[in-house]
């Protein structure tokens, strides 16, 4: 497979590290990044890679540049990934972005639209369908036919700087369903099947919790965020339980998100139609909150 030439937005943030490494493990190059706040590990992986705190700028230079870029990743706040796949499309790249990919359907759809005129395709990160305790609970999902009873839970803490970035606004992140839900809800919808119906028992900046009504699970979900002093050790409580049954789910793999890559750079496809059921399912859930 020819090597590609990647750039990046998004460069600042937390979840960029783990695209420098995927891109890099892959033997591709990331020829420039655009954040507004510099990056101090980017030269440990790539000496090369031109760093740009100005949009225009950045995007001169890919045009400029005599590389072509097969790809641009998008690591910005959620509310902007609609603008940035735009312009990546609209400057002929392929797109790979974090999830949620868009927030809305009409996004969704004029996104869709676009990939087809440029001929391009349009890639959401979903790392964690590469997780070996989940890849065991699809096998044990897929051969039963029988209504299971899924417990889903996820507490984490957080520093107040957390609450003082963007995904600490409701209105850039999407709010805590969509931001740290989403990830949760795309497992669900994968392996358990399409929704049914669903109840929202609350929802508010630090807590939501509620059932999803799926073809072959009920799916209690419970999701939280606390905010703790700068001197204590954040904590992060993890669990889905299939059928009382806990699932291992506490380990996390830096690798995830390369595994990811190598099946997208391999995809003739998008995976934008799938990646966006969760999306549309955090949608529903916000119009019936309580």
């Amino acid at each position: 497979m020819p090597k590609k030439n990647f750039a990046l937005i998004g460069s600042g943030g937390y979840v960029a590290k783990k695209h420098f490494h995927a891109i890099k493990k892959l033997k591709c190059n990331l020829i420039a990044t655009y954040d507004k706040k510099e990056s101090n590990i980017i030269k440990n992986y790539f000496s090369d890679c031109k760093q740009f705190s100005s949009i225009t700028k950045f995007t001169n230079y890919l045009k400029k540049s005599k590389k072509k870029v097969d790809y641009l990743v998008i690591c910005s706040p959620n509310n902007l990934h609609f603008k940035h796949i735009k312009l990546g499309l609209k400057m002929n790249m392929n797109i790979i972005c974090e999830k949620p990919i868009v927030i809305n359907k009409y996004q969704f759809e004029q996104i869709r639209f676009l990939s087809k005129k440029y001929n391009k395709k349009i890639n959401s990160i979903l790392q964690l369908r590469f997780h070996p305790s989940i890849l065991k609970l699809k096998k044990l999902a897929d051969k039963t036919n029988k209504m299971n009873k899924i417990n889903l839970k996820y507490h984490t803490e957080r520093y107040p700087e957390y609450f003082k970035t963007w995904k600490g606004n409701d209105i850039k992140s999407g709010g805590i369903i969509l931001n740290i839900g989403v990830h949760f809800f795309d497992l669900m919808l994968w392996i358990f099947g399409n929704l049914k119906n669903s109840l929202v028992i609350y929802n508010n900046k630090f807590n939501a919790k509620g059932i999803l009504y799926l073809e072959k699970a009920k799916v209690t979900w419970d999701l939280s965020v606390k905010k703790i002093k700068r001197k204590e050790t954040p904590k992060v409580d993890r669990v889905i339980k299939f059928n009382n049954k806990e699932i291992e789910f506490s380990n996390t793999f830096d690798d995830l998100h390369t595994l990811n890559y190598r099946k997208i750079l391999k995809l003739k496809n998008s995976n934008l139609v799938d990646a966006f059921k969760s999306i549309q399912l955090v949608n529903n859930l916000k119009k019936n909150a309580i």
